[in-house]
């Protein structure tokens, strides 16, 4: 492994946090120095990225974290807002599919009240303070993002056309901001400032405070914004026609975030906990467990055995993603079975020197229809339409994707969040709050019987996945945007850190978690994707150009279709590292040339 790092790896004592945006790493920071604690920090950076990323997540959106206070163990908070009570297939039927856009696949924003839940239950800082970063920005503006700037100028004259309270945000006096130029949000600087100020009227008290303003987001004028909206407005969609929204006011209401225990499994040491089966986190840990068989740490990180196999573990992890995974409070979903060893060792005996190109969900017994139907929805004809795919591997400007966050304090409590949803580009601004909705139905199926079919007050199935990790006492926070991606960057990344950096005994210089986090990654597209067309691509995999020609080569020799991508083109990882003497290294990667670690 080269001594060469694109960037330096945070090194200190006192904290750090990494984001996908420079400014949301800093402005989590300055919680930190403000005497807040890892919970403060994470909130205020969650907070500030909806402002700086509007394309990548916002209010509207939903929000997974899996975090560990100092003294306690980790625990999942489930910010995936639901399905209305109205959101039946019948309702969907003129469409035959949910679209990607519009109104009509909102569900529940669920964020903020992850976010409040958060600050209330583990924070210090007041709630003025850690709101005022997403305040401050929000009013004042911030330089716009090249890719901020290229999604609105695609959008800007179907704003004006068909989305009007949309181009009032983003088109303000006409046209879209220019390339660094300050982009305000007056509209949800104001409603963020009257939470504040409705909160601070109704209480002295901190806890008080904040309980308070997740009540004026699901009961006070929040809600009755988005109420009078969604009853009333039948606006365009992406699939060529115009809806109303299922949302109403009474699911609002009815809806809070819930905490539950992560699953979590061995890996050579390290104990790895993910999301349930609600968010695509067991694939990560199907994945390791297949390959805790195999004897990664004597192949080349770079090499083509190891992307080949790593490549391997994935399609058949995902198959089963496709197959069994859901919302486990409405569908039988045997996790048990899927990560024991047992089933884990049968999997591997699949893997091969030749890629596959079969879908393979694993056969388990009295669950063999769901492997019969994933696999024929796999074969079936979802090419048609426009494409809504909101990862990273499909060029368009008018993608949405995630933003992710690591934050570890002095103390160690250590967060690890990935919020997404409400994207500017996937749903209207709800008039007069200045944040729009979410899509985030797109994700379930209409035809019965799957566990991630369609149910009023089900969790949609996303691929949302925060990662927390420990072995001897160091805890491991990372995570990265990218849709069905997610995983498979973070599994790479994980691989290399614990077989290759210096987890496996290697000195930090040379193993240090920025120099893993700049090697060449790569991902899979043969297993069917999340979002509608839902495309399923037979052994095609995308590999960054700086991998090798030969690699490349060999790849294809072994009847991979491989597909390259440019350099530092794929994956937006961030991690932090607390080792057992309270030192804290945090790294980000430098695609796209904004991810940040900050920290002393």
């Amino acid at each position: 492994m080269s001594d060469f790092t694109t960037r330096p790896e945070i090194r200190g004592t006192f904290g750090a946090v990494t984001s996908t945006h420079w400014i949301a790493s800093a402005s989590g920071m300055a919680m930190l120095e403000r005497g807040g604690n890892a919970f403060d920090a994470a909130v205020a950076t969650g907070l500030v990225l909806q402002i700086v990323e509007p394309h990548l997540c916002g209010p509207g959106g939903d929000l997974p974290v899996i975090y560990k206070t100092a003294d306690g163990e980790p625990q999942v908070l489930c910010a995936q807002g639901t399905a209305p009570a109205a959101a039946t297939a019948e309702a969907f039927a003129p469409h035959k599919v949910i679209p990607g856009s519009g109104l009509l696949a909102t569900v529940v924003p669920g964020a903020f009240d992850g976010w409040m839940s958060l600050l209330a239950e583990h924070g210090r800082l007041p709630l003025s303070e850690v709101m005022g970063p997403a305040i401050f920005y929000a009013r004042e503006g911030h330089p716009v993002l090249p890719r901020v700037a290229a999604t609105i100028a695609g959008l800007k004259d179907f704003f004006a056309s068909d989305w009007p309270t949309s181009a009032e945000v983003w088109c303000a006096g006409g046209s879209g901001p220019a390339v660094g130029g300050l982009l305000a949000n007056p509209a949800l600087a104001a409603t963020y400032q009257r939470i504040v100020d409705e909160a601070e009227a109704a209480s002295d008290d901190r806890t008080a405070q904040i309980e308070a303003a997740r009540a004026i987001w699901s009961d006070g004028f929040v809600a009755d914004a988005i109420g009078a909206f969604t009853s009333t407005a039948e606006l365009s969609n992406n699939i060529g026609g115009r809806d109303r929204a299922l949302l109403s006011r009474d699911d609002l209401a009815g809806w809070r975030c819930r905490t539950e225990a992560p699953l979590s499994i061995d890996y050579h040491g390290w104990q790895v906990f993910k999301t349930g089966p609600w968010g695509q986190g067991p694939v990560l840990l199907q994945a390791l467990a297949i390959l805790r068989g195999i004897d990664l740490a004597a192949m080349d990180p770079m090499g083509e055995e190891f992307v080949h196999t790593v490549i391997e573990a994935m399609k058949l992890a995902f198959a089963d993603r496709e197959a069994f995974y859901g919302d486990p409070d409405f569908a039988d979903i045997p996790m048990d079975v899927l990560l024991s060893e047992e089933y884990a060792s049968a999997r591997r005996a699949l893997i091969t020197d030749v890629a596959s190109r079969e879908q393979r969900p694993g056969r388990i017994p009295g669950y063999e229809p769901l492997a019969d139907a994933a696999i024929a929805r796999a074969s079936g004809d979802f090419a048609a339409g426009p494409s809504v795919e909101p990862t990273m591997a499909h060029m368009t400007e008018r993608r949405g994707d995630t933003v992710h966050l690591d934050v570890i304090d002095r103390w160690g409590n250590v967060v690890s969040a990935t919020p997404s949803g409400g994207w500017l580009q996937s749903s209207p601004i709800v008039p007069g709050l200045g944040f729009a909705l979410n899509s985030r139905a797109q994700m379930f199926w209409l035809e019965p019987g799957s566990p991630s079919s369609l149910q009023p007050g089900a969790r949609p199935r996303t691929t949302l996945t925060p990662s927390l990790a420990t072995k001897d006492g160091r805890w491991l926070s990372f995570g990265t945007p990218g849709g069905d991606q997610q995983d498979q960057w973070q599994l790479i990344w994980f691989l290399r850190f614990v077989h290759h950096g210096d987890s496996a005994g290697s000195a930090p210089e040379t193993g240090n978690l920025q120099a893993l986090m700049d090697m060449p990654l790569f991902h899979s597209t043969h297993f069917q994707g999340s979002f509608y067309p839902r495309r399923a691509e037979p052994a095609k995999m995308l590999i960054e150009e700086t991998i090798g020609e030969d690699v490349i080569a060999a790849l294809r020799a072994r009847g991979h279709e491989v597909d390259v991508a440019p350099a530092w083109s794929i994956g937006r990882l961030t991690a932090a590292l607390r080792e057992p003497d309270g030192v804290i290294r945090a790294a980000a990667t430098p695609r796209l040339m904004q991810a940040y670690a900050v920290g002393r």
